[in-house]
Parts: structure tokens; sequence; C-alpha cells
């Protein structure tokens, strides 16, 4: 009786406010039992780390990692099963029982995924949920600090952990400490060290990933041409990243950071015109984040624009530099702060109090917190002239609430071949995030901000990359192209394959179809395996 523990509590919950569909207890079933075999775990043992639709824990595992509030409705596609995952052993089950029964399988580890493919499906899918498994070693004797990291870790938290390990080491990685490492170094993943390192993915040393037959690989057995595809290219359509092995980079004893804002009566056109020129050839020890908003200033509407930056370094060698290079800026004493590196990675987390607080809020994962939001991306190889930003500021007043992220390249990114990993865009001047948040509930505002957000790119298109429109994967947008998995999935993983990764795509393609000719880990825009050739008769 008691090894039927789960199917009960499945059978009692059925009835209760959630809209479970019968039919789904079949599928549980034939899961569970699947499970317990590959684990050799009695069923009353995996209450907590296989989930159906009726468990108590289903929904709260759900939402807890949902980041986009667009996909966290009532009528919103939900997972069969959630699979709460505690040790490899569990990964390696998911992977095996849900080929076995031929289901969809979307793999999250920190739910940020913009437009939702780590958790949302329109075909019946389950979600194997990696927040678990987040253990983090640091050694500092192993080659000037290393650290093996869990797919379900945060960034926040492998600060932390470097930090207490060492204070003159950090990683080169993003800003937002609540973002998973798995989804963010597998899709390249940068920060603003982006210009004094490159990309995060460029100091992993070795992986662990469960591959399509419920394999267990580390570097040197999955191969190099794995290794090279999952760093860049997306973990989720090669297997199931566990963990990867990073090589940590020193930081200097105290950085400077700093934020200025001008609104275009103060020579904000000015100011953004230079900042293309200084922000990409500068000092690699230099960041210089420029986000531009639509604002209302004493009822009239104007564009705001701020730069925000990190130096690594001292405050008097960044003032001598910008004042040299970007009179335009107009930066001063009063505007930067000395602190160290951990401190400047929660002033960059919104912290504006860095200095007084305890780096332990970094381990604060926010669960079950989402927005409304939609996020596009553009890549800038020319600068753009001062009547085109002067019309893009005409048109970001006109939509009234997207902004605009521009994050500078140049550094060490020059420096680096285009194929080293499948991330296709170092020579670039610079990116562009298009960032649209909203507050109200309910398709009509949301088809409002949509048609907003793409009304705007298209008046960008003049300006950033073609044929292809390049973007960043690590900023999802399935408008740019989806794959229905049929008899011209080649074709149409094409379309978005190019804008991604540009020339890497072949040869991601070419792994793909050797370590997953079957296509099991796919989702709307994963690599595609090789089309077959038709038959001769």
């Amino acid at each position: 009786m008691k090894k039927l523990s789960c199917l009960i509590l499945f059978l009692s919950l059925a009835s209760s406010s959630l809209a479970v569909d019968p039919s789904n207890q079949p599928i549980y079933e034939s899961f569970l039992k699947c499970f317990s075999n590959q684990t050799c775990t009695a069923p009353d043992k995996l209450c907590s780390v296989v989930l159906p639709q009726s468990s108590a824990s289903f929904t709260p595992t759900l939402r807890a990692y949902i980041r986009n509030a667009r996909y966290n409705t009532s009528t919103s596609p939900k997972p069969l099963i959630v699979i709460a995952a505690r040790s490899e052993a569990h990964v390696k089950a998911t992977v095996l029982c849900t080929k076995s029964l031929n289901f969809q399988l979307k793999t999250r580890s920190g739910g940020h995924d913009y437009d939702g493919l780590s958790y949302i499906s329109n075909r019946p899918y389950f979600v194997l949920d990696m927040s678990y498994l987040r253990n983090i070693t640091v050694d500092m004797a192993d080659g000037g600090g290393s650290a093996w990291v869990g797919a379900g870790a945060t960034l926040g938290e492998v600060y932390y952990s470097i930090w207490q390990k060492s204070k003159s080491h950090g990683f080169p990685a993003g800003v937002c400490p609540t973002v998973g490492v798995g989804g963010h170094i597998s899709g390249g993943g940068y920060g603003n060290m982006i210009r004094k390192y490159g990309l995060s993915v460029d100091y992993v040393t070795d992986a662990k990933i469960v591959d399509v037959n419920g394999r267990i690989l580390d570097r040197k057995s999955m191969g190099e041409d794995l290794f090279w595809a999952i760093g860049g290219g997306g973990g989720a359509s090669f297997g199931v990243i566990l963990a990867f092995k990073i090589k940590l980079v020193p930081v200097p004893p105290t950085v400077t950071v700093f934020r200025v804002e001008k609104t275009l009566e103060e020579g904000a056109l000015d100011m953004v015109h230079k900042w293309q020129f200084v922000a990409p050839k500068t000092s690699p020890d230099l960041f210089m984040r420029l986000l531009l908003q639509p604002k209302t200033k004493n009822t009239t509407q104007t564009v705001r624009a701020s730069v925000v930056a990190l130096f690594l370094g001292r405050q008097s060698d960044l003032l001598s530099l910008l004042g040299k290079e970007f009179p335009e800026l107009g930066l001063r004493t009063e505007n930067c702060t000395e602190m160290t590196w951990i401190q400047s990675v929660m002033w960059w987390a919104n912290s504006d109090n860095a200095t007084l607080i305890k780096p332990e809020i970094l381990l604060d994962r926010e669960p079950d917190s989402a927005s409304f939001l939609k996020r596009k991306s553009d890549y800038v190889e020319t600068e753009i002239s001062k009547e085109g930003l002067g019309f893009l500021f005409t048109k970001l007043m006109e939509t009234g609430k997207l902004g605009l992220v521009f994050n500078p390249y140049g550094g060490i990114m020059c420096q680096v071949p285009t194929t080293k990993t499948p991330f296709p865009h170092r020579k670039r001047l610079f990116k562009v995030q298009h960032s649209m948040n909203w507050k109200d509930a309910g398709i009509e505002a949301e088809n409002s901000f949509m048609e907003k957000t793409r009304s705007f790119y298209s008046y960008m298109a003049p300006f950033v990359t073609k044929n292809p429109r390049h973007t960043y994967l690590n900023y999802r947008d399935l408008e740019i192209g989806t794959n229905s998995h049929g008899p011209n999935s080649y074709r149409e993983a094409e379309v978005y394959g190019r804008k991604y990764f540009g020339e890497n795509f072949d040869r991601l393609v070419k792994v793909k179809t050797a370590v997953d000719p079957e296509n099991f880990f796919r989702d709307e825009q994963s690599v595609p395996t090789l089309p077959t050739k038709p038959s001769m008769r």
C-alpha cells in the first residue's frame, strides 16, 4: 500500500480546484513506474520529485521560475508533469522515461528565457526543473581558481561562492543575479566584464551533460564537437546540461561605478552619438552600458539617456580617461563610487547602497516573481548618424514605454575568432536590447504593447545588421521564426538559426545530427538535424 501513495495522492486531488485532465493519469502512472525503475527508488519516495498536475507542489514549483507573466496565466499551456530533479540520476531517468513515452521535454534552469521556451509548449510536454542542482565547488588551488557550477545555480550564487573563497577573483557573466547558469552559459553569456574578458563561455573548461541515451558525459567523453556546441549553441538542443567547470578571472581590489543621465534638452543626442565612437574602443577595463528611455519632464516628452559603467580600476584613472575621450559625458567626481568587485555586482543588480549591504543578498532567488515583458535584440556594426538617432528618439517618444539598452563590444571581443564558439557576433560595435515591460494583465494590453514593440523593431531596421538581421540567442524571440519539426524542419530552422548563429549554424546542425539524430531534444527554436535524403527506388 505504501508504494501507491503517490498514485493515491493523484486520485485524491484530481477533483480539486486544479483543472486536472483525468486522461493524464495513465501518463503519470507510466512515467512514475519508469522513473522508479530507472532510479531504483520506490514510488512513495518520489512524491516531491515527480509532480503531476494534481500534486500540491506542481503549481508552486512551476510558477517559481516563470519570469515572464505572459506565460503565467490560467490559460497558459501547462506541462503534464514537472520533474524537480535532486540528482544526476533523476535527470538521466527523466530523459529516458520522457523519450520512452514520446513526449516533449523542456529543461529549465532559472526561467529567464524571455519567450518561455524552457517551460511552455503547444504540444504535450514535461518540464525538467534543474533548480535543486545548484551545487558550487570553488577550488582556488586549481590554476588560478576554478569552480564546478551546477546548471541550476544562479549567477548570484556563483558570485557569492567565489567571493567566499577569494576577494581578488570573479567571473565574467550577467548582471542579473537570479539568472540560471545552465541557460546563460550554454547561450554564450556576457556581463559587464565582456570587453576585458569576453564571454562567459570563453572560461568554460569542462562540462557534464546527459545525452539522448541517458549517458552522463564530460568533455573528454562527449568530444570536442559537442563541447563546442553547448558553449553558445544552447544546451537544450543537444542534451541536459548538468554542470559547467569555469575558470575564474582576476579582479582588482578597487573598481569604480557610475551613472550619468542626460535628457534631450541637456545634450543627450550629442552624448549618445559620441558614445558609439568611444564605448567600443576605449580601455577594455571600462564597460559603459547606454540606456534610452522615453520620459515626460515638466509635461514635455523627451528621451533620457543613461550611461551606466563599470571600470576595473580607480576613480582618478577613470576621470582622466573619459575627460580626454568622452567630454560630452561630463563625468564628475561626484558621479563616481569606488567599491569592491562584489559590491559592484550588487550595485549593478540595482542596489544603490551596495557598499552598505551584505553579499548574502545575492543568494535571494526571488521565486514566483514575474512581470509582463517582451524583448528583442539587434547588432550594430556601423555608427548611427545623428539624424538616425534623432529619428529613433522621435519614435521612442511616440512608442511611449519601450526602452533600449546598448551594450558595447570591442576590447578582447575583437580578438577572438567568430568560430571559436557558436556565438558569431564578436566583431560588432554593440548589441541593442529592445525592452518592453507593462503591468496590465489581459490580452488587450498584451496585443497593444507587443504591437508597439514590433513597430519600433521595424524602425530600427535601417541601422542594424542585415541579411540576416542578427539576434542574440539568450534574448529569445519567437517572432524571428519557429520550427514545426515537420518535413520542412531544416528550412524553418535556418531562418532563425542564421540570425542566432551566422556561419556557425552549419556546424551546429552537423553536431546535432550526430548526437541526437531522432531530434528528441527539440523546441520551437532548437537546432535541427540535417534533412534526410529521399530513398532511391
